[in-house]
């Protein structure tokens, strides 16, 4: 009987390591397999990063460029400098990006694509903001100096017209004004492009006119040198906004011959620069309006 009992004994004992022996290799070999596993790595996208960063950089020399030229850091010809290498910065990232774009696809890669479209995006509108001045400077003539009479322009008396006013007047070579001076140059060049730029009569004394003025100055935030009710004159100076380049301005009134009205004239002239992109035209057709309405003198 006692034989008979035994075995099973010794069965159970055995079996016990043999377990453990056929499960341990099986732990190690699952582990051997996570370790051999490889790891994908991500694409760095410095291509994309780029893109962003020249789109970026053309805004942001373009704003040094307005700013340091208007703080006084340096001349403004040298912040034209400025704008001309943002717009290469900024065409560099929109051709760039395309070029980016397509070898990417090609190579089955990622190039930073919500990046390289925004620093493409920013690189271009920097772009054609800087194309619209060129093309306005190809519309208008390369002249500064803007009045309401081309016979008889209002004078300054308290502000200086800069010395080289008439200097560069362009048309010299030119053979429907070859032979003119400077100065029948500018009226013909005016003439051809703002012919509606004249005087205007108003219903109202000159004193009256006078006060006018100065106020839609005032609120325009120009810096008014003088308002003179009885001789019928008004000087001041228009700041612009980015570059801070300063533009004079006199508006004179005089009496009609009934004496109930008035007829105003207007200047607008730049203090540095050639061409003015056809801005002191628009000062002094929003200035007219706005102080007589539209209505020419006879």
């Amino acid at each position: 009987m006692q034989n008979d009992e035994n075995p099973p004994v010794q069965s159970e004992a055995t079996t016990e390591p043999l377990v453990e022996a056929v499960q341990q290799p099986a732990r190690e070999a699952v582990a051997d397999t996570e370790v051999a596993t490889p790891v994908a790595k991500k694409p760095s996208n410095w291509s994309g990063k780029t893109i962003f960063w020249l789109g970026l950089g053309s805004i942001l020399t373009a704003l040094a460029a307005g700013l340091g030229s208007g703080w006084g850091l340096w001349d403004f010809r040298f912040g034209f400098q400025l704008l001309m290498l943002a717009f290469g910065a900024g065409i560099l990232a929109l051709l760039g990006g395309f070029v980016v774009g397509w070898w990417a696809k090609r190579k089955g890669r990622t190039a930073a694509r919500p990046l390289r479209w925004l620093g493409m995006t920013l690189g271009c509108a920097l772009a054609l903001w800087l194309l619209s001045f060129a093309y306005t400077a190809r519309t208008v003539p390369a002249i500064h100096d803007i009045s309401t009479d081309l016979a008889d322009p209002p004078q300054f008396r308290m502000l200086e017209v800069r010395a080289d006013n008439l200097d560069q007047i362009p048309g010299e070579n030119e053979p429907e004004m070859k032979g003119m001076n400077p100065q029948q140059r500018w009226a013909t060049l005016h003439q051809q492009a703002y012919g509606d730029v004249r005087s205007v009569r108003i219903a109202m004394p000159v004193a009256e006119a006078i006060a006018k003025a100065e106020r839609l100055a005032k609120v325009r935030g120009w810096e008014v040198v003088v308002a003179d009710p009885i001789e019928g004159r008004l000087e001041a100076t228009d700041t612009t906004r980015f570059f801070r380049f300063k533009d004079d301005v006199v508006v004179r009134v005089r009496p009609t011959e009934d004496g109930i009205g008035s007829i105003v004239d207007m200047r607008s002239i730049s203090r540095v620069g050639v061409s003015d992109l056809g801005m002191n035209a628009k000062r002094v057709r929003s200035f007219i309006a706005d102080l007589a309405g539209t209505n020419p003198a006879g």
